[in-house]
């Protein structure tokens, strides 16, 4: 974190300073997964972070760094083009790069004034003051003003290279260092460390212990023990008679009770003494334990550097910047639209955005996929190459994957297993899907669950997230993630049983929580073998659509529920009967929407929600999707990209 440079006489190291979070960050990752790699790391750990703040051009030097132990780290000071009061430009440096000083940049620019390297630069002026850099340079009326700051890139202090060289003294023995390597030596020295620490205060509580015992042993026995005293002829004589039968003390006991004041012998100090033993006592087994377990020593390190991150770390302080000669493989990566597909099975692919075709309700639809009996598609949304995707899974954890790193396929491909992708355990799917482009749409992310628990999270909470997965919610064992949605923190939220039963109230009652909570109750089921199937936010000019697994559905407007607390029951959203089956999707949707219908055999229906009958709550709705016998709705997604592809 502190960086350092120097070993000794033939020997350099130079290690850049880093930002202590994203470090601890790091550290925490490897307690919980000793085989973590340079990459893996490299999800926490962004980079250098210098105390001059400047930037970072381009991520090729620190990825050579962490990877091999040595790369070139090219810094740039912070620097814009300003007017001053008579109309002319200049350029003003706030920040610049680590090891160098605004003096040095002021020196060596009037040293290539002065040398007619550099033309256009009228004065240079230092204004910085305390803990604030300000070094503006007037420019001629003439000069160009990007054409200038190019060349002081290029010939001053203001663009410098850290040439890193991660070298360090392992076990005595010199060793360059990859990120993995470095933070895995530390967290090993960390258990050392704490193995030492906790025999060092196991071996002190027990000899309190044993001295407190004889204390307390004492005072049952103390008026044998006076008499003792009294008949001894020196202290050696009081010693030898408590250590022989038939009081048997310890040496150590032994010199205690002899040194022991008067006034211990208050009935009042006698219980203090008991409760120290008891208390000494719990130390004892609690360090006994840690000693014995490897899982409590890794939780003393994560409790530890947790208290340290909350008390110490700061925001970073260096911005990384892309470097234009600095090309990384998602450069060579076009930022198109491409949809992306998910079976309930694990299948996932990326398809062009065309692919699907509008229908008129109650058509039968086209193939959408070549599916397992069985499967069908559970998630599609819009988005582009580039963009993260967080992936929830029906256990509660997340996981994070860019949009190019799911191979595309035909429409009527399979697609590729999503385990092969993200790593989810032997029971775990995908339960919701999110864009993190639509970051600026809501700064929370809302989770409800099958049992009608909900949770609202910060969506910065998730910027870790790896392909390895990170806790989204603290899920009991009989319970599932249904749902996760963006929100802004104000809005109202809908939530819908299998039943048919809605509940509508304020997001605010649900106050913001850390990652791993477990959040509070947001649906009363009334029934046992009811579920939550959904939860969608209000939005302005939207109503509620409601589809049942017979392929009926219905859209009825929010105000015809009122808002309550929540944890209620909520009123009847839809009427549920034995032919019509249960609420397979509701959520909310806008009068120019389209949705699609996926039905159990793996067809998919395009339908303008506008088609779809407006209906009260009581209503059973229309047929929006014929199915055939056997055949069943089985999930409904929103259409995202709004095209209207070829009419059939």
């Amino acid at each position: 974190m502190n960086g350092g440079g120097g070993i000794a006489v033939g020997m350099a190291t130079n290690i850049p300073p880093h930002n202590l979070g994203e470090v601890i960050d790091a550290a925490l990752h490897v307690v919980d997964n000793p085989d973590a790699t340079a990459d893996d790391l490299m999800a926490f750990v962004k980079g250098p972070d210098f105390p001059t703040g400047a930037t970072i051009l381009g991520t090729s030097g620190i990825r050579d760094a962490y990877r091999t132990g040595r790369g070139s780290i090219r810094m740039r000071a912070v620097a814009e083009i300003d007017e001053g009061k008579r109309g002319d430009q200049r350029i003003v440096v706030t920040e610049v790069p680590y090891q160098t000083s605004v003096e040095v940049i002021g020196t060596k620019i009037a040293e290539l004034v002065n040398d007619r390297k550099i033309e256009g630069i009228r004065d240079v002026r230092n204004e910085s003051s305390g803990d604030t850099t300000r070094l503006v340079i007037e420019l001629k009326r003439d000069a160009n003003a990007q054409v200038v700051l190019n060349q002081l890139w290029k010939h001053t202090p203001m663009q410098t290279n850290f040439a890193a060289n991660m070298l360090a003294l392992v076990d005595g023995v010199p060793r360059v260092l990859t990120l993995d390597a470095a933070i895995k030596v530390y967290v090993d020295h960390q258990i050392e460390v704490i193995t030492r620490r906790t025999q060092f205060r196991l071996k002190k509580a027990q000899d309190r212990a044993h001295i407190v015992e004889g204390l307390v042993k004492a005072f049952d026995v103390l008026d044998e023990i006076i008499a003792l005293i009294r008949g001894s002829e020196d202290t050696e004589a009081s010693r030898a008679g408590l250590m022989a039968a038939p009081f048997e003390f310890s040496e150590v006991q032994a010199n205690h009770i002899l040194e022991m004041p008067l006034r211990r012998l208050a009935r009042l100090e006698q219980q203090k003494l008991r409760d120290e033993y008891d208390e000494l006592q719990r130390t004892i087994a609690d360090l006994t334990a840690i000693l014995e377990s490897d899982e409590r020593k890794r939780e003393v390190i994560r409790t530890e550097l947790g208290e340290v991150r909350e008390k110490f770390a700061d925001e970073r302080r260096t911005l990384i910047t892309m470097d234009t000669g600095d090309l990384s493989d998602l450069d060579l990566i076009e930022d198109e639209e491409v949809i992306v597909v998910l079976t309930s099975k694990g299948y996932i692919k990326t398809v062009a955005a065309d692919t699907f075709r509008r229908q008129g309700r109650g058509g039968r639809g086209v193939r959408g996929q070549a599916l397992k009996d069985g499967d069908y598609v559970e998630h599609l949304l819009t988005t582009t190459a580039h963009s993260y995707l967080l992936f929830f899974s029906n256990r509660g954890k997340v996981y994070r994957l860019r949009a190019h790193e799911i191979p595309m396929k035909e429409r009527t491909a399979r697609g590729t297993a999503v385990v092969n992708l993200i790593a989810l355990g032997p029971e775990e799917k995908v339960q919701a899907v999110i864009d993190t482009r639509t970051y600026e749409d809501g700064t929370y992310l809302f989770f409800a669950t099958k049992r009608g628990q909900v949770k609202k999270t910060k969506m910065s909470e998730y910027d870790s997230s790896l392909r390895t997965g990170l806790i989204a919610i603290n899920l009991k064992d009989d319970d599932e993630l249904v749902r996760v949605v963006q929100t802004d923190g104000k809005s109202d939220i809908f939530m819908v049983s299998r039943n048919g039963m809605t509940i509508r109230f304020s997001e605010e009652d649900v106050r913001a929580m850390g990652r791993a909570a477990a959040g509070v109750r947001g649906m009363k089921l009334k029934n046992a073998d009811d579920a939550v199937v959904s939860c969608d936010v209000a939005r302005d000019d939207a109503v509620m659509l409601f589809v049942s697994s017979s392929g009926h559905g219905k859209r009825t407007k929010l105000d015809r529920f009122n808002q309550q607390g929540r944890g209620g029951q909520g009123v009847r959203g839809m009427r549920i009967t034995a032919s019509r089956g249960g609420v397979v999707a509701a959520f909310t949707v806008l009068p120019d929407d389209e949705i699609l219908v996926f039905s159990s055999t793996g067809n998919a229906v395009r339908i303008a929600t506008k088609d779809i009958s407006s209906q009260g709550r009581d209503a059973t709705g229309v047929k929006v999707s014929s199915v055939g016998e056997g055949e069943t709705v089985v999930a409904v997604a929103p259409v995202l990209d709004g095209s209207d592809g070829d009419e059939e």
